[in-house]
């Protein structure tokens, strides 16, 4: 065979594996950006899910248990009155909030007598802002424990012992449940196994979060908040007792 030849040849040879390597490089390319593009999809999958997981979790997903008979929207109130009332009293409440026990003691005898008359429903929205605030659990368990005195028919008389009793405000009492019982034990008829298992399990304290978050989600921001029939009567220091049973009993004639 020639050199002629011979070179002709091997030149083939050169220019068929160079054309093998080539598209085998290709080959490895397309692999790789499939690859990629597949890695891609999952992560983006992953994303999305780890998104919808991020927007369902939360404590203010699912159920939750409520105390017998709460209202309102959701079920995060707890009232005491006629549902049929005339006037409507909204109180956003904490039983660690020393301006919460002044509102109290100043309205209290005010209040109670236009429930029984009739003319006046109070909803009660249980916050927990002194435990933010200060740090503790009192103001968790004792709303907690007014949640299981609703289930015993006697959350307006724990409502009112809790206050009457209240710790200092940077003592954090209320977070002993030996305490809370006790305090329920000035109630007739309150204390039960059902109720003293209620205290101490914390039952409530999810339906409790929920309750305490309903303050800054209706756009107020400190305790006591109070409304009659949605407006703010008691900021500022407009409200009286006595302008508050003539605001009801007008309602109640109209």
């Amino acid at each position: 065979m020639s050199q002629k030849n011979r070179d002709g040849k091997r030149g083939a040879r050169e220019r068929l594996q160079e054309q093998r390597q080539q598209e085998a490089a290709r080959a490895k390319r397309r692999r790789t950006l499939v690859a990629a593009a597949v890695v891609a999809g999952v992560l983006a999958v992953a994303t999305a899910v780890g998104v919808v997981v991020a927007n369902t979790g939360g404590e203010d997903e699912g159920p939750v248990a409520s105390p017998k008979g709460a209202g309102g929207e959701n079920g995060l109130v707890l009232s005491k009155g006629r549902a049929d009332a005339p006037a409507t009293l909204t109180v956003y409440e904490d039983f660690r909030c020393p301006a919460c026990k002044q509102f109290e003691d100043t309205y209290r005898s005010t209040i109670d007598s236009l429930v029984k008359s009739g003319d006046l429903r109070v909803d009660y929205h249980l916050v927990t802002i002194i435990d933010g605030n200060v740090g503790g659990q009192g103001s968790t368990r004792a709303a907690n424990a007014a949640a299981c005195s609703q289930d015993a028919g006697h959350f307006p008389e724990y409502h009112d012992v809790l206050f009457a009793n209240q710790p200092p405000e940077t003592e954090d009492a209320f977070a002993d449940n030996g305490r809370l019982l006790k305090l329920a034990g000035k109630v007739d008829g309150l204390r039960s196994g059902a109720f003293d298992s209620c205290v101490e399990k914390g039952t409530y304290e999810d339906w409790v979060a929920r309750s305490s978050s309903t303050l800054t989600d209706d756009g107020y921001n400190s305790t006591p908040t109070v409304l009659l029939d949605g407006k703010d009567v008691y900021s500022g220091g407009r409200l009286t007792p006595e302008s508050l049973r003539k605001q009801v009993e007008d309602a109640a004639r109209s």
